[in-house]
C-alpha cells in the first residue's frame, strides 16, 4: 500500500478526534483544515454526525486539483467501545477511481469487504471484542491518551489484522489562527512511515497531522477552522 492508493488510512487511524473530550461524550462537530498532498494545497474536513439512536458517522475528506480522497465509518457504542459497523473508502486520483464497502456483522463476528478489492482480501475476517477499523482507533486513542493508558490496537482493515501502537514524544507549541498553543505529540511509525498528531487540549481534533514517508512529507493537515 503507497501513499497514493490509501492516504487517509494512516491519517485516520490517528486523527485522535474529541481527544479533549470525557470518554463518553462523543459530540459532533467540523473541523476544516489546509491540506498538501502530492505538493499542491488541498483542502481537509473531519466531520462527527450522528446517525441515529446511538449511531455515529465519523467521516475524513481531503481534495485538490489531482486526488478526491475521503473514508467515513458507521459505529455504535457497545459495552463502552466504540464498534464498527460499516464504512467506505473511496478515492479519484487523476483518471484513476477506487472504492471499496466494508460491513462489520457482531453477530456473527465477521468483517468482509466489497467493491475494488482482490478476491484474496475480501474476507471474511474474524472479528474480536474491540476490533476497529482505522478510523475508529483514532477515538480510543484519544480515551486511552487521556486516560494515561497504552496506546496500543487491534486493526481490521480490508481483509487484514494489523496491530497498531502508538507513543507520546513530547510537547510543541502549535499556532493556529494567529494564536499559540502547546500541543501533545503522538507517534505511529511502521517501516519507512510515520505519522504524527498534534493534540491541543482546547480542540476536540488535532491541531496539525503530517504524514511522513522515507523521511519526506506525504500528507500535511493543519487545522484552520472547527465549529
Amino acid at each position: 500500500m503507497t501513499t497514493f492508493q490509501r492516504p487517509l488510512t494512516w491519517i485516520a487511524a490517528a486523527a485522535l478526534s474529541v481527544a479533549s473530550l470525557p470518554a463518553m461524550a462523543l459530540q459532533p462537530f467540523k473541523a476544516d483544515y489546509l491540506a498538501s498532498y502530492m505538493g499542491m494545497q488541498a483542502n481537509g474536513t473531519m466531520t462527527l454526525a450522528s446517525e441515529g439512536t446511538g449511531k455515529w458517522r465519523y467521516s475524513l475528506k481531503v481534495k485538490n486539483q489531482l486526488a478526491d480522497l475521503s473514508q467515513s465509518t458507521v459505529f455504535e457504542e457497545a459495552n463502552g467501545r466504540l464498534r464498527p459497523l460499516s464504512s467506505q473508502d473511496s478515492s479519484v486520483l487523476l483518471v484513476k477511481k477506487r472504492n471499496v464497502q466494508a460491513n462489520y456483522n457482531w453477530t456473527s463476528n465477521q468483517a468482509t469487504w466489497t467493491g475494488d478489492i482482490k478476491p484474496d482480501r475480501a474476507g471474511p475476517v474474524a472479528l474480536k471484542a474491540g476490533d476497529m477499523d482505522a478510523l475508529l482507533i483514532n477515538l480510543a486513542i484519544a480515551r486511552d491518551l487521556a486516560a494515561g493508558r497504552p496506546l496500543n490496537y487491534r486493526m481490521v482493515d480490508e481483509g487484514r489484522i494489523k496491530p497498531m501502537s502508538y507513543r507520546v514524544v513530547g510537547k510543541e507549541a502549535v499556532t493556529v489562527a494567529g494564536k499559540n498553543y502547546e500541543a501533545t505529540k503522538v507517534s505511529r511509525v511502521d517501516g519507512n512511515k510515520e505519522l504524527i498528531a498534534w493534540i491541543v487540549p482546547e480542540f476536540p481534533v488535532p491541531a496539525r497531522l503530517l504524514q511522513r514517508e522515507s523521511g519526506k512529507d506525504a500528507l500535511d493537515l493543519t487545522i484552520k477552522g472547527l465549529n
